[in-house]
């Protein structure tokens, strides 16, 4: 399912309970780290489970083929929106393009994870509090924390694709209280939560990584005229989109 936002403004327990319901749980992506996910099935339209909630995850990335405030619903079920994000992640994997995740599709996701639940391209460390060096003292549990950011990890993959398989520097993502106020942070700011970084990439523009950006489901995009870009998963956490420079 594909949901969006004007301009202007997980899991909920593995399958069973849609984000929906995580929010009225709490502002959260939601825990579970999944590792080597063994897949059983072909996933098709129609379907539902865990194992469509972990592909939205996966493909998350692939929201859009042009700027659009449009993300995919991490809710466990396969509707078209999910099956548009899996046709442009085969089609940029040269896989064949027919929206059903199947063997093939499902060993090109798999190749992008790491044994501990990271991704090929990105470490779990360059998510931590740069002073605790943990996912703890945010605004949620730990366990949450990590997992949010490992969603945005799939993202960033996505991101990275995009810009031509470029390497991806993460200045700054998850941040505790006490480390957010201390540079200065917005009180309420989704590095507290772990959905959000900071990113540079040597050689391409702000500007651009914003533009890809905005296909990639991300719904908090910093001004690109930063020193560096941020981007944020803030809509999955129920809050509204916010891109400060949108060309929508």
């Amino acid at each position: 399912m594909i949901s969006s936002r004007s301009f202007d403004r997980r899991t909920a327990l593995r399958g069973a309970l849609a984000a929906g319901a995580g929010v009225a749980l709490g502002p959260t992506l939601l825990s579970g780290v999944a590792q080597a996910y063994g897949w059983t099935r072909t996933l098709n339209q129609g379907a539902t489970g865990a194992d469509v909630t972990e592909l939205q995850i996966r493909i998350a990335g692939w929201a859009a083929d042009s700027p659009s405030q449009t993300r995919v619903a991490i809710d466990g079920e396969f509707g078209p929106g999910t099956a548009a994000a899996v046709r442009r992640f085969q089609s940029a994997y040269g896989l064949a393009v027919d929206g059903s995740a199947g063997p093939a599709t499902q060993g090109q996701l798999n190749a992008l994870e790491q044994s501990d639940g990271s991704t090929v391209h990105f470490n779990f460390s360059e998510f931590t509090d740069r002073v605790s060096g943990t996912f703890a003292g945010g605004k949620l549990s730990t366990a949450a924390t990590k997992e949010n950011a490992r969603r945005a990890m799939y993202k960033l993959e996505a991101l990275r694709k995009k810009l031509g398989n470029v390497p991806i520097t993460v200045n700054s993502g998850f941040r505790s209280i006490a480390h957010n106020a201390e540079v200065g942070g917005a009180s309420d700011s989704m590095h507290l939560y772990g959905t959000a970084a900071d990113l540079n990439v040597p050689g391409v523009s702000n500007r651009t990584v914003y533009q890809k950006a905005e296909t990639c489901g991300f719904s908090g995009l910093e001004t690109y005229t930063e020193d560096h870009q941020h981007v944020d998963s803030r809509a999955d956490l129920g809050r509204a989109w916010w891109w400060q420079d949108g060309t929508i």
